[in-house]
């Protein structure tokens, strides 16, 4: 939630009361479906192929 509160902090310049909080995180939350399908990486073929071909070297400690 912290992102979503630091949202709503920078939108009113100062941390939110509980009920500012919860009015704006209604809003959020009505539009969940689009803020986090980005933040599925795992579904979007671009990122698999990237993860795919990803060379990750190693290195002893």
């Amino acid at each position: 939630a912290s992102a979503e509160l630091a949202s709503v902090a920078a939108i009113l310049g100062r941390l939110p009361t509980v009920e500012e909080y919860m009015e704006y995180a209604g809003k959020i939350d009505s539009m969940a479906a689009d803020v986090y399908r980005y933040l599925s990486f795992d579904q979007i073929a671009e990122f698999r192929e990237a993860a795919a071909n990803a060379k990750i070297p190693v290195v002893q400690a």
